[in-house]
């Protein structure tokens, strides 16, 4: 591998992630169990968590490197996992060589030998910040960085309160804003429902301890008080950021300067001066110091969040996160360097400093700090953004760009005089100057839409100019993406590049050349927002040359082509009509109450620790020799110096047990000292093994201070297989092949039988067969395809608890069958591979206990058994 495609190609961010995704299970048990619970309630397979996907991915890796790699820079986790040490010790097998590491390397099986892992060591290395680690999540325009932010912020200052001497927590947040327009946006910290990604027992605390000052134009000053906690300042950058003195100072600014001063030798000032030298590091190098820089500096555990936002691309994202050498003394980054050295000389710290960005890529190369990356295509693909489609047109002049692409948003979007969330579709057409806006695009514009029939109030002109804009038409820009707007066709100038979200926005026309090159995949990306349900696809009228140029930036900035945009899914969007509304069931649901009565404890207590199988515990290296697995050629030692370990004292373990039991620290040393293990016995397996506490300790600490009361009760609900929905039909999507409507042909004489929802739209093939297998049958009286819904859609769910993580999780069963003898049988299908997974089998059980209780059956098929049409079920 060549030097160029080492920089180009290797994605260490993808490495990082499989090796979180393939050992989960093992990393949380270094998780705090607050981590784990944070993480749990925002697991999307919990039905009720808000998080999208890419969130809650970004949320796992930046609790990962917090937790189990402590807040480690990137180039030393590199290091670790490149020479499987530490905690990455037994991630891969070394050839025989020993030269090299063999991995899946972007797609292909490749190598990365000693070399090359030097090159790209030291270019994560060149970046490094000594005092503080500096990470970049980059996760594109439209999944949710605002949030993301103010998620891992609350995070923090939970964890924070409940670990006030951990430094590896932050205390206080900067969030820095590039510019006025993503300032407000940040807005949403503030205004944002923390219950949605907070645990119900967090939110009091938050909400009585956060601090939030927001920096905008007016503000003169930070008022906040020294030393203070869990305040979060949310500003632009260039309010405060640090700018070198270019100037000479005049005599009377020299005169009343803060210099250092000279005292008499041995007088009390003296003695004292290191008291009044806060700022030297400062002086020294002759910034320009503003009053909000000097407040910050006075906060402890300070976390800093920089949110570049979707719209800096290339030299401006390179520039304001410091990745050139030559703006390592001019950008952004110098001021958080600032903040870092005056932090340490005051005992505290900088935690870290967290990048949000829209791509990991800058003129095709990887950003060195990157930890977690979610693309523009991955985020078309799922859903997340609408889809696209790029029109491009050569050899036409301005007035005929400008009719083509108006008819066909009129005749795609406007005609039907359709809305999506309450709101119309919106045409962007953005000019190069507000002559051209004046002259020609106006006047155009006017004439298409009178052509048209289109009124001309659907017209908005927002320019920056008098003449053209009016504050009313102000206020109607500020709300165009409400219900109440009219607008539908906004003519701009460079408002692309300026953090302009408008989810009800489908097309953009860019005919003329813009200044900046990278102005044209901005203006393109501000269509690509979702809106609804079921995602749309935007339309993008280019000239030819814009065209090329957006092709070009694509490349650069998020190694993707325009064909590879344009990609459409196979699957097409159904309207799903509701057939039969009052279709219910009645099944009984579990209710169980657990109550703890407090009992006296046991005179003497035994934890048995020789009964206790430690292999579970143990850190064990394999070594293997050769390719051929057998015992001969493998040899096995326990590592156990490798491994994290808290050295507790007896003071400690009883604070530690305390803590997590919420009980006497005084009753548990009591308790602990009549044990039949001696004390050092008790911290000797503790601190050799200190996953013992939690798995042995306190349960048995729990069984002697506690009895479990508990409380069954069924409950018989009828319930609805569908809720109403609100336009009257949802919206599904799924490959053509596996949708059947009620009046296609061999459905038609069965429709009677089925069909509560019109068509269906079946997830695989073993679904759809199973379907047709049991719709034919005699004895079926119904058969209702009920995994099409999700939550919010029915409430035909099964709670179960999640084997992994412990947390209530609900799932949709894939049929409902009734046969001729009433006898009701829900039905999952799964693929063969899947039936003996843990989670599917937590499914199963408890699906069973509702059935059985519901004098209903449970069966799961065999997705090989469903293709061949095997309904044996249905006989018993």
């Amino acid at each position: 591998m060549s030097k160029k495609k080492t920089e180009l190609s290797f994605t260490f961010f993808k490495y990082l992630r499989q090796f979180y995704i393939d050992n989960k299970g093992s990393i949380k048990t270094y998780y705090r169990g607050i981590s784990k619970k944070f993480l749990d309630y925002n697991n999307p397979e919990n039905v009720n968590s808000f998080l999208w996907d890419p969130q809650f991915e970004a949320l796992e890796m930046y609790i990962f490197l917090k937790e189990f790699l402590n807040n480690e820079p990137l180039h030393k986790v590199f290091d670790d996992w490149y020479n499987e040490r530490g905690k990455f010790e037994g991630r891969m097998t070394k050839a025989l060589t020993g030269e090299q590491l063999q991995f899946n390397y972007d797609g292909k099986v490749g190598s990365l030998d000693k070399e090359e892992y030097k090159e790209i060591f030291n270019e994560m290395k060149n970046y490094y910040q000594e005092l503080y680690p500096n990470y970049i999540f980059a996760l594109t325009m439209g999944t949710g960085k605002t949030i993301l932010m103010a998620t891992c912020i609350f995070y923090e200052f939970i964890l924070a309160n409940k670990f006030p001497k951990d430094e590896k927590y932050l205390h206080n947040a900067l969030v820095f804003a590039p510019d006025k327009t993503v300032l407000e946006s940040l807005r949403e910290i503030k205004t944002f429902e923390k219950d949605k990604v907070v645990p119900s027992e967090y939110i009091n605390w938050l909400d009585s301890n956060i601090k939030f000052h927001f920096l905008d134009d007016t503000d003169i000053s930070l008022n906040i008080l020294d030393n203070s906690k869990y305040n979060i300042i949310i500003s632009n950058t260039q309010k405060i950021i640090l700018k070198r003195r270019h100037k000479k100072k005049t005599p009377t600014e020299t005169l009343f300067d803060k210099t250092n001063p000279i005292y008499d030798e041995g007088s009390v000032y003296d003695k004292n001066k290191d008291l009044y030298n806060f700022d030297s590091n400062l002086s020294e190098r002759k910034f320009n110091i503003n009053q909000r820089f000097m407040k910050i500096m006075r906060l402890k555990q300070l976390g800093i969040y920089v949110d570049e936002a979707h719209h800096l691309f290339g030299k401006n994202l390179t520039r304001d996160l410091g990745y050139r050498k030559k703006d390592l003394k001019t950008s952004l980054r110098i001021t958080i360097n600032k903040l870092a050295e005056n932090l340490d000389e005051v005992d505290s710290n900088l935690v870290g400093c967290y990048n949000f960005t829209g791509t990991p890529y800058i003129n095709n190369k990887i950003l060195p700090d990157v930890v977690y990356a979610y693309g523009l295509k991955e985020a078309i693909d799922s859903g997340y953004l609408k889809e696209v489609t790029i029109n491009g047109y050569s050899n036409t002049r301005n007035s005929e760009f400008l009719k083509i692409a108006i008819n066909d948003f009129w005749e795609k979007y406007g005609k039907s005089g359709s809305r999506h969330e309450g709101m119309l579709p919106k045409m962007a057409i953005f000019g190069s100057t507000i002559k051209e806006v004046r002259n020609e695009i106006l006047p155009e514009v006017e004439k298409i839409l009178g052509e048209l029939n289109i009124s001309q109030d659907k017209i908005l002109v927002n320019v920056g100019d008098t003449d053209l804009t009016t504050n009313d038409d102000i206020r109607e820009f500020n709300n165009l993406d409400t219900p109440k707007s009219n607008k539908q066709f906004v003519i701009l100038i460079n408002k692309g590049r300026e953090g302009w979200d408008c989810r009800s926005l489908f097309s953009v026309a860019l005919y003329r050349e813009p200044d900046s090159k990278v102005f044209v995949l901005q203006s393109t990306m501000r269509a690509l927002r979702k809106i609804g349900d079921v995602q749309k696809t935007a339309n993008i009228y280019l000239s030819q040359k814009n065209y090329e140029i957006l092709e070009n930036e694509l490349k650069k900035n998020f190694r993707l082509g325009i064909g590879d945009l344009q990609k459409k899914s196979d699957k097409k969007t159904y309207k799903v009509f509701v057939e039969r509304p009052n279709e219910k069931i009645k099944i009984m649901r579990q209710k169980r109450l657990y109550k703890l009565k407090e009992k006296d404890e046991a005179e003497v207590i035994s934890f048995n620790f020789n009964n206790i199988d430690l292999e579970k515990y143990k850190l064990i290296h394999t070594k293997q020799d050769g390719l051929e697995f057998d015992d001969r050629t493998k040899v096995s030692k326990e590592i156990n110096g490798f491994k994290e370990k808290r050295e507790y004292s007896k003071f400690t373990l009883v604070a530690e047990i305390a803590t997590y039991l919420n009980y006497s620290c005084i009753k548990i040393e009591e308790i602990l000292n009549k044990s039949e293990e001696s004390w050092n016995e008790i911290l000797e397996f503790v601190n050799q093994y200190n996953e013992i506490i939690y798995d042995h300790i306190v349960p048995i600490l729990v069984d002697n201070l506690y009895e479990i009361e508990s409380y069954e009760h069924e409950e018989k609900e009828e319930i609805k297989l569908i809720k109403d929905p609100e336009e009257g039909y949802y919206e599904v999507k799924a490959l053509p092949d596996y949708v059947i409507d009620k009046d296609d042909d061999i459905a038609r004489n069965h429709k009677s039988k089925s069909f509560h929802l019109n068509p269906y739209c079946f997830d695989s093939k073993s679904e759809k067969q199973l379907f047709w297998s049991v719709l034919g049958q005699g004895k079926i009286k119904k058969i209702f395809f009920t995994g099409m819904l999700t939550h919010h859609q029915s409430d035909f769910y099964i709670q179960y608890i999640d084997p992994e993580s412990n947390a209530l999780r609900s799932y949709y069963p894939d049929f409902l069958v009734e046969t001729e003898d009433g006898t009701q049988i829900i039905v999952e299908v799964k693929a063969d591979y899947m039936v003996e997974d843990p989670v599917v089998e937590a499914k199963s059980e408890y699906a069973k206990q509702l059935a059985s209780a519901s004098s209903m059956r449970y069966e799961i098929v065999k997705s090989s058994k469903a293709d061949k049409g095997f309904i044996d079920f249905i006989s018993d």
